[in-house]
């Protein structure tokens, strides 16, 4: 993971400078909502940002046409990065709180093009709880899906 750790104040934060044009980025798209433009840390040629213009903390912040067009976005700039630099892979990464692993706090996500040998590992210890608590994590969550989405009265 980058070093680097942006803690600024929402709207002086370093994509919202990148997207008023006050900092400059090699730009690769740009749309009504999102902005694509290369990762100063890149982890592969290739590796691009997709941010939206609103600043937006996390997943949990963005509105659903926000999180449509990232996404969006995203695929535009896979299919881009296959072309232009035929990896044997493409990820997408998006990391929200610092548990997570999120340095920068203002709604990105990553496009990855990956070669079988470029060193990046991505891992996690499995946990297999069995069928009984996956049928409860379940039950949890579909009774927080049916309830009014927070802030909501």
């Amino acid at each position: 993971m980058p070093l680097f750790v942006d803690n600024s104040p929402p709207g002086q934060c370093i994509f919202c400078k990148l997207v008023a044009g006050e900092i400059p980025a090699a730009r690769v798209y740009e749309d009504a909502l999102t902005l694509a433009f290369m990762d100063i840390g890149q982890v592969n040629p290739g590796h691009v940002l997709v941010a939206t213009k609103r600043h937006a903390a996390t997943v949990l912040d963005l509105s659903p046409e926000e999180a449509a067009a990232v996404m969006h976005t995203a695929q535009r700039v896979a299919r881009a990065a296959e072309q232009a630099f035929a990896p044997d892979g493409l990820m997408l990464a998006q990391f929200n709180g610092r548990a997570a692993g999120q340095t920068v706090f203002h709604y990105h996500m990553h496009v990855v093009p990956r070669h079988d040998d470029d060193g990046l590992g991505l891992s996690w210890r499995r946990q297999d709880p069995g069928a009984e608590a996956l049928q409860g994590y379940a039950a949890r969550l579909r009774e927080a899906l049916a309830a009014p989405p927070a802030g909501t009265a």
